[in-house]
């Protein structure tokens, strides 16, 4: 098993580039099983989740090649429409298979997902919204089992205790693509990932309006062809290296990111006093500011609002800032397992239901710790680029499902970071 070795206190200085959005590359991947015809898929991450869900398309006939950041799949093979247990249960985004076998076999059978463990994460949704498009569905031996041998378009309102859902949405849509009639989710998932995957449907055939936003309409065809299309670059994996930038005082450029997928984390490190440079040629520098850190409250909404899988990295940051912070979680209010080994590294937090509290401190100390999920590898990761002395941090088997050679980037702009064998 490896772990990450961090000597800190090192200003990071020169470019990072940002990869493909594994959350975006996930869905898109499952939608090629829509249709018979070759699909392109290019600026792929080369992440543990992406060859997983590779994996579960060869367990279920499909032809595939992976080179470089590009994805061929060839759906015409598909004939098995069971996805496995022992694939499965390591990926959440594992059940946006569901739709499609559904949709184009009429049948699907998918183990119960897996994943971080981040708290409570329901699959009701996913469910109500199948059952909505005409599919008959039960839950056996820890599989969920769904036929549809007609599938109507529906209106279905799609949301949930904590909000909407991306995957809910993504099942969704994918398979009213190829369902009679028309469909409208309401209180749809806005996400830009979302949006991705309308775009690359639509390339394929679909007919879809209204992504990004909360209400989708699906006018339902009944095929669709082989397309190419190129992954949006990863927002959250942007925002983790300007959060690099801003707890090292260190002096960014990042590349091929979105700003207009980051405004919500913009607004937030405006008010703790980073600087954004938005240069011509669409790069993103990020500097400290001359007076410092100042605190901030943060509550993690659904998009366009602040990201639940910011909410660890920017609490390190404010783990460093003046002032006390309140940061509540409205997505996943357990996803607060990453409080305790921050402390373990001379942060002040402690938890108060869903929310918070941070009392910023002048300076944090390099410790072993242990990440918990994805989102707190990156965290301790940051922790560990300000802390003073040596971080390791162990169980980085998560940082490999979101992060693409992180150690490699952050290195090439200064850190002294790298990966070991335990």
């Amino acid at each position: 098993m490896d772990k990450i070795v961090i000597e800190g206190n090192v200003p990071l200085v020169g470019e990072v580039s940002v990869s493909g959005a594994k959350n975006a590359a996930l869905p898109i991947i499952a939608a090629t099983l829509l249709t018979d015809e070759p699909c392109i898929i290019k600026n792929v991450p080369a992440l543990r989740d992406v060859l997983t869900m590779i994996k579960i398309l060869k367990s279920l006939g499909v032809k595939t090649s992976f080179e470089a950041g590009r994805l061929k799949v060839e759906p015409k093979y598909l004939r098995q429409h069971v996805a496995d247990y022992k694939f499965v249960s390591t990926m959440r985004a594992s059940i946006c298979l569901l739709g499609p076998l559904l949709a184009r076999l009429k049948q699907a059978r998918v183990s119960m997902p897996g994943g971080c463990i981040i708290g409570q994460r329901p699959v009701d949704l996913h469910l109500k919204g199948l059952r909505a498009l005409g599919a008959r569905i039960k839950i056996e031996h820890g599989y969920i089992i769904a036929e549809g041998k007609t599938l109507r378009g529906s209106d279905i309102y799609l949301g949930g205790a904590y909000g909407s859902s991306v995957l809910a949405t993504a099942n969704v849509m994918m398979c009213a693509a190829l369902a009679k009639g028309r469909t409208l989710i309401e209180n749809a998932a806005c996400e830009p990932e979302v949006a991705d995957l309308a775009d690359f449907l639509n390339k394929m055939g679909a007919r879809i309006t209204g992504q990004g936003t909360p209400a989708v309409w699906i006018e339902g065809v009944r095929r669709l062809g082989g397309a190419s299309h190129s992954v949006i670059p990863d927002r959250i994996e942007a925002g983790t290296h300007i959060l690099a930038a801003a707890i090292t005082g260190g002096d960014l450029v990042i590349r091929k990111a979105r700003r207009e997928h980051l405004s919500a984390l913009f607004d937030k490190l405006s008010s703790i006093g980073i600087k954004i440079a938005f240069l011509p040629n669409g790069d993103i520098r990020v500097k400290r500011g001359s007076r410092g850190l100042r605190s901030t409250d943060i509550t993690t909404l659904p998009y366009p609002g602040f990201p639940t899988d910011m909410q660890a990295q920017i609490m390190a940051l404010l783990c460093v800032s003046d002032g006390i912070s309140v940061i509540t979680e409205k997505i996943f209010p357990d996803r607060y397992m990453h409080v305790s080994e921050l402390n373990r590294m001379g942060a002040d937090v402690f938890l108060e239901g869903a929310s918070a509290i941070i009392k910023g401190q002048k300076r944090m100390s390099g410790a072993p710790v242990m990440a918990s999920d994805l989102r707190a590898s990156a965290a301790l990761i940051l922790a560990g680029l300000v802390a003073r002395g040596k971080t390791e941090v162990s169980r980085v088997y998560h940082l490999d499902r979101g992060y693409e050679k992180i150690e490699e980037k952050l290195a090439k702009v200064g850190a002294r970071i790298k990966r070991v064998k335990e």
